[in-house]
């Protein structure tokens, strides 16, 4: 059976484009756009704005997410059919479409929708629980799309 290794590779730069945006994002974007008061002299933001902002930037990644989510379902689904069954690509597979689709179907548009609401939403126990299950959620995203990446790489060289 004769591998496509175009398909191969752009998968594995899906995974890998897609593992680096979640960690800017969490890592960099995240961070600065909060901290505004350490980078902004004339112009402060304040938390509720900061929070819109980023949550605009989520809702724009969900669209990479859902291509993700798609990409990894039909790839994974045809190497199962083709033979190819791993438990550690089977599960972080199955940890990638589930934890993508609760960031961006689940925890976004609730947040969001919170965020519409005003201020006094986003200071509730309610949204401080969401978005802590958000944050949880896009981290298990991370190390399931580390962990798919790689063990994809490894059947590929042992192939």
């Amino acid at each position: 059976m004769k591998r496509n290794i175009y398909i191969d590779f752009s998968y594995l730069a899906l995974l890998a484009s897609t593992f680096g945006a979640v960690i800017v994002l969490g890592a960099v974007v995240a961070p600065t756009i909060f901290n505004t008061n350490e980078i902004l002299y004339s112009v402060l933001i304040d938390n509720f704005n900061a929070g819109i902002i980023m949550g605009e930037i989520f809702h724009r990644f969900s669209y990479w997410v859902y291509l993700v989510v798609i990409f990894v379902a039909a790839y994974e689904f045809i190497m199962y059919k083709k033979g190819q069954r791993d438990a550690i690509i089977f599960g972080s597979s199955v940890t990638v479409v589930f934890s993508a689709l609760m960031f961006s179907a689940i925890y976004s548009p609730k947040i969001l929708a919170m965020q519409r609401l005003g201020v006094e939403a986003t200071q509730s126990d309610t949204f401080r629980n969401i978005h802590m299950a958000s944050e949880f959620d896009f981290k298990i995203l991370a190390i399931a799309l580390l962990i798919l990446f790689i063990r994809r790489l490894m059947l590929l060289k042992i192939q």
